[in-house]
């Protein structure tokens, strides 16, 4: 049966009125459906409470609320309430749902998860790169690869380098689709200093030879290497990174390797 959650339970602090109130009150919602203070088959407080609750009117709850049934986390039903829907019926890659999910990852299970699609992902289209690339492309690969090497003792600067180098990968390979994916994964896990970790020593020389074993296959046009090379890339730098616990680290920044 579903249940009706008392709405100063699960909803944050009634706010000022503002232009952007709409967006925090979708924000708001998710977060509380994200972080299972609304679980699946729960009802969402009535629409007058919660416009109580946000210091809005009812029509921008409404619209709020229809924002997050787009978003497959709620379903709307004309004369029985708005229900929360389970987590598989949520679209996962929306940019609020993904970032509620990262923040509230404290397993990192989530990220566990990203960074094994984004393994998936790009190096499928690492090997596309190393099939498609032309004399053009491969200069600019060799380029960006310099950046890295001339960077390695500017941990800010490295870290962009290494962060184009696979911007450049996937838009070589051609692939729009598995592109669009993987920088919607990398955005979202890029905010998050889970994602970030803390870096063992000598990291940025263990990017940097695992990024020339990337573009060694994609510069000699061998498929099957470099498909490998990204994807034990990917995953062995967020093995490095990974805490054991979700614990903020005391200095998040001081994370290198950001692939």
């Amino acid at each position: 049966m579903a249940r009706e959650r008392d709405q100063n339970l699960v909803l944050a602090e009634r706010r000022n009125p503002s232009p952007m109130l709409g967006v925090a009150v979708v924000e708001d919602l998710v977060d509380a459906i994200v972080s299972g203070r609304l679980a699946p088959g729960d009802l969402l407080p009535p629409e007058g409470q919660l416009s109580e609750q946000f210091g809005v009117s009812r029509t921008v709850i409404r619209e709020s609320v229809k924002r997050v049934e787009e978003k497959g986390l709620v379903t709307i039903s004309r004369g029985r309430g708005t229900q929360v829907r389970p987590t598989s019926s949520w679209n996962t890659l929306d940019r609020v749902v993904l970032t509620s999910l990262i923040k509230h990852d404290e397993s990192l299970a989530v990220l566990d998860e990203l960074s094994v699609v984004r393994s998936q992902l790009e190096s499928a289209m690492a090997a596309e790169a190393a099939r498609a690339r032309d004399d053009e492309q491969l200069a600019q690969l060799g380029e960006a690869m310099q950046r890295m090497r001339d960077t390695i003792d500017d941990q800010a600067a490295f870290r962009q380098a290494d962060l184009d180098y696979h911007r450049l990968v996937m838009s070589i390979s051609g692939n729009r689709l598995a592109e669009s994916i993987a920088r919607v994964l990398l955005d979202r896990a890029l905010e998050s200093w889970r994602y970030h970790g803390i870096d063992e020593p000598g990291a940025f020389n263990v990017t940097l030879n695992e990024h020339i074993a990337i573009h060694s296959a994609i510069a000699d046009g061998d498929a099957i290497r470099a498909q490998a090379a990204m994807n034990v890339h990917i995953l062995e730098a967020w093995r490095r990174r990974r805490q054991p616990a979700a614990e903020k680290p005391h200095d998040a920044s001081a994370a290198s390797d950001v692939s």
